[in-house]
């Protein structure tokens, strides 16, 4: 029978370790996949395209996977917390509501800032743009629900849920973000994700599952690629204004209605 006592907080941290190495691993594969499906276009042209984009997030999704599957014990259901805590319908459309808000201001405000085109949100615009049909649809499969779901398994169900066996819930949501966070690499990006990612975390304990969480972290991505896809995430000044003024308004209502609605024994 599997051991089932606490892994210690040192051994989150180290699976984390080994899941950037793997990730590493699995990049540098898609990497030499790419060089060798489009032997005629420049490495640099090449990073700026669909094929890269999509190699690249099935690197960092499989490479998530691939840790769990082989460092984590016992790898269960329960542990990873992917049981339905006490959500309803209309809780996950307010959860959703809530990320899509603070995907839209944090989106506005690096627009404001003038670096909606730096790191990889430039190159993700570039490669998702006027992206349609079947390309598209690959695009939302592999980085709206793949991506969105390996991320919030290792994240949310496994480090958060884990390091939550040790320290303070608010203490493993932050520590949890902020890995996350990391492996977006670009400075703007890391600061999207890390903001993000203690949203996600506040779902996930406030819910007990990592469901809602998952939900979110689709819903999220889906819409992005979409929106990207249509030409609407590069916006005007006093667009941005609004959409940095009201996407911050609705997910502080939409953290204050969750709270208020959470039940007292997981309230967070």
């Amino acid at each position: 029978m599997e051991d089932e006592r606490p892994a210690k907080a040192w051994y989150v941290f180290a699976t984390y370790g080994a899941a950037v190495g793997v990730t590493v691993a699995t990049t540098l594969l898609a990497i030499v996949f790419l060089l060798e499906a489009y032997p005629d276009v420049p490495y640099a042209t090449l990073l700026r395209t669909l094929p890269s984009l999509l190699a690249g997030s099935v690197a960092v999704s499989s490479g998530l996977l691939l840790t769990l599957l082989f460092f984590v014990r016992p790898l269960d259901a329960a542990r990873l917390r992917l049981v339905p805590g006490w959500e309803t319908g209309a809780t996950l459309v307010v959860m959703a509501l809530g990320v899509l808000a603070l995907s839209q201001a944090l989106s506005s405000v690096a627009g404001l800032m003038g670096l909606s085109d730096e790191g990889s949100l430039g190159l993700f615009r570039q490669a998702i743009e006027r992206a349609e049909g079947p390309d598209l649809f690959a695009a939302v499969l592999v980085l709206g629900f793949g991506a969105g779901v390996a991320e919030e398994l290792f994240f949310r169900g496994y480090m958060q849920s884990r390091l939550g066996e040790h320290w303070s819930r608010p203490a493993a949501v932050l520590a949890a973000s902020a890995s996350f966070a990391i492996l977006h690499i670009s400075a703007v990006h890391v600061v999207m994700a890390f903001a993000l990612g203690l949203y996600l975390g506040f779902v996930a304990e406030i819910s007990g599952s990592t469901l809602p969480s998952i939900v979110c972290h689709v819903v999220n991505n889906v819409v992005a690629t979409l929106q990207t896809a249509q030409g609407f995430s590069v916006l005007g000044r006093d667009t941005n204004l609004i959409g940095a003024a009201l996407g911050t308004v609705i997910v502080a209502l939409c953290v204050l209605w969750l709270r208020r609605a959470t039940p007292g024994p997981t309230a967070a």
